[in-house]
């Protein structure tokens, strides 16, 4: 009796842990079909939190929020009185579990400004907080370019500007801003200054007394400054599979990494398949259907945790390119890759880009989904940046006819 039941113990003891296993795997008991079926789980948080979640249209709760539901196509979405919307189409598999992460942001965005003196022209230094900026109040001691740093805080309600060269300096009386464009060497410590034909190697850390002229040498430099940024390229593609560095080096112009340098935003060079480079492909990863098959001169995202490839669409952002640059062949002819990166930037937290369309500004998602408008009132079309606390700089004049020129204001959308 007591062999017996020691036996009835230690087989309830294993029926039990099987359910437990079969129930964290997603099975749930169908009464119906009185059988068990899997489930799969979607795990939805967002950001704010506290934002409602619907499931095909009907609500199920608040993020963050974890749901077993049945195999099959669902449409999800995410709202927040006062914030964006959200919405995902997604194929659940059982036993799978799928994570979603909404970002919603503010319907009304806040103010600040950062400068006040007025700005003629700004130039954003790639993905950096910083900012050069090109003063004029037909001041001896004002006039000048100066370099904004939007990341430092100071307890001052303007933000300071570091003067890095004097108008006064420069051998010309008047100052074509048409003719005005800089290159930044890799580090972002040094600029070459071209204007009117004439290129001038700058300080971005210091004030400039002294002009150094590398119009001859201009070349060399610029080569040098390549090379290293190659350098920079190659270290970040070593971190990813070997095969995709090799494609990437032969088949790729990448406009830019995710700060977090786990994707790569790039441009197809030629027309192929990619590969896949996680054998087997991973389970349990981003729903949305990705695209391998690539075309030449078309926009991609690849991710490389998940071995995904998205394509991306920049029709929009190409015309816009094109008709300024009247040498382009067609549309889809490779873009000077300082443009693009005038009109595209990746957000801070890796998983979303920001476009500028000229006339107005819009996140989505890495994989080319969830698009949404998060600024569309006045500003100056030729510049933005986005900060790594998730706000837009942007050029704007809000009293034209009062103020002649704009001036920097961080527009906070997070």
């Amino acid at each position: 009796m007591k062999y017996f039941y020691r036996v009835s113990v230690f087989f309830s003891f294993l029926i039990l842990v099987f359910f437990i296993i079969v129930y964290l795997r997603g099975y749930r008991l169908n009464l119906q079909k009185k059988t068990l079926t899997p489930t799969g789980i979607l795990s939805i948080s967002s950001y704010p939190k506290a934002a409602k979640v619907y499931i095909n249209r009907q609500l199920k709760g608040i993020t963050d929020l974890n749901l077993n539901l049945d195999p099959g196509e669902y449409e999800i979405e995410i709202k927040k009185e006062g914030f964006t919307s959200w919405q995902k189409k997604v194929k659940l598999k059982g036993e799978l579990v799928i994570t979603l992460d909404a970002l919603l942001f503010p319907i009304n965005p806040s103010f600040s400004p950062l400068t006040n003196l007025g700005v003629k022209k700004a130039f954003p230094l790639d993905q950096t907080d910083k900012v050069l900026l090109y003063i004029e109040k037909n001041e001896e001691k004002i006039d000048g370019f100066y370099i904004l740093d939007v990341g430092k805080k100071p307890i001052s309600f303007f933000e300071p500007l570091k003067l890095i060269l004097k108008k006064s300096f420069l051998p010309f009386e008047e100052i074509d801003l048409e003719e005005v464009s800089f290159d930044f060497s890799p580090d972002f410590k040094e600029a070459i200054l071209n204007l009117k034909e004439v290129a001038y190697l700058i300080s971005l850390d210091q004030e400039n007394q002294n002009l150094f002229d590398v119009s001859t040498s201009k070349q060399t430099l610029l080569n040098a400054w390549e090379k290293e940024k190659e350098k920079n390229r190659e270290k970040i593609l070593e971190t990813f599979k070997k095969d995709f560095a090799k494609i990437a080096t032969d088949s790729f112009h990448i406009i830019n990494f995710s700060p977090d340098k786990t994707k790569v935003l790039y441009q197809a060079k030629k027309s192929f398949t990619l590969p896949p480079l996680i054998k087997p492909p991973l389970l349990s990863s981003n729903p949305t259907k990705e695209d391998r098959t690539l075309k030449k001169n078309y926009f991609y995202v690849y991710d490389k945790k998940e071995d995904k490839n998205y394509r991306i669409d920049l029709i929009n952002l190409i015309d816009l390119v094109s008709k300024k640059n009247q040498k382009l062949q067609s549309n889809l002819s490779r873009l000077d890759q300082l443009e693009i990166r005038n009109l595209i930037m990746w957000y801070p937290d890796s998983k979303h880009l920001v476009l500028n369309e000229k006339g107005k500004i819009s996140v989505f998602d890495y994989d080319g989904e969830n698009k949404q408008v998060v600024y569309s009132g006045p500003y100056e079309k030729d510049f933005f940046l986005v900060s790594s606390n998730g706000n837009l700089i942007l050029l704007i004049n809000f009293n034209p006819e009062n103020n002649p020129q704009p001036d920097i204001y961080e527009v906070g959308i997070k």
